[in-house]
């Protein structure tokens, strides 16, 4: 059982969440504080295990309060603003909630503070994700929390992988075999030694001269279907 606690500053918004963690079974809710001021006073005399962090507050932003702990609790960050991600999972948080916050995805953040695990990092954790799920991307000084379904294709460079979404390319420090382990095969399949292709976003198929097939994506981007795996991508789109 994790004693948490409650920062955030809108009234509505903290009688939401206390609502949803009343939910959940490995949550004990012990306090709420709608500033900075109000949260400091009470952990300089109670211990708990896991804050929900909310950023932009009265009197300052929720990373001021982790510098002051030590050691922090653990920290699920609570916040409408995307932009704070990298800086959140610098600060170590288990993971980062944008508002609104749905109960599966409410849940999903307190069954990691049992094994510690950081916001999905695809490839880092065990289990299949679903579609809708989001994973976090750092790719030099720019960040994005992507949802599976917005990937037209995962693509192998040695011992990194290229991530392509709405344009934009960044590259993941994981193998394309530790990845495919957390894609639903249902939406996604691996053509070839480098490529893993969301089906959904095929827009094309043509034969080739290798004896595969050429796939054409939504971006316009041509991945080929090996020879071997021909048979098996005809047999996932037969009807």
């Amino acid at each position: 059982m994790f004693r948490a606690m409650i920062v955030e500053d809108s009234r509505l918004g903290r009688l939401e969440l206390k609502s949803q963690l009343a939910n959940i079974n490995n949550i004990e809710l012990v306090a709420e504080a709608e500033n900075l001021a109000d949260a400091r006073d009470y952990l300089k005399q109670h211990k708990i295990d896991v804050l929900f962090l909310d950023i932009n507050l009265p009197d300052g932003n929720g990373f001021e309060l982790l510098t002051e702990l030590m050691p922090a609790p653990k920290v699920i960050f609570t916040t409408a603003f995307e932009q704070y991600a990298l800086e959140a999972f610098d600060n170590n948080a288990v993971d980062y909630l944008l508002k609104p916050i749905t109960l599966p995805r409410l849940i999903k953040a307190c069954e990691r503070l049992a094994g510690d695990d950081s916001v999905d990092k695809i490839g880092s954790v065990d289990g299949v994700m679903t579609m809708e799920q989001r994973f976090f991307v750092k790719d030099g000084t720019q960040c994005w929390l992507i949802p599976l379904t917005q990937v037209e294709r995962f693509e192998s460079l040695g011992n990194y992988t290229q991530v392509h979404f709405d344009n934009k390319h960044p590259m993941l420090n994981k193998t394309l075999a530790q990845i495919e382990k957390r894609l639903p095969d249902k939406h996604f399949m691996r053509v070839n030694r480098n490529h893993i292709v969301q089906l959904n976003m095929v827009k094309e198929v043509q034969p080739c001269s290798t004896g595969g097939l050429e796939l054409t994506m939504e971006s316009g981007a041509k991945v080929e279907v090996s020879r071997r795996q021909t048979s098996v991508f005809k047999g996932r789109l037969a009807l």
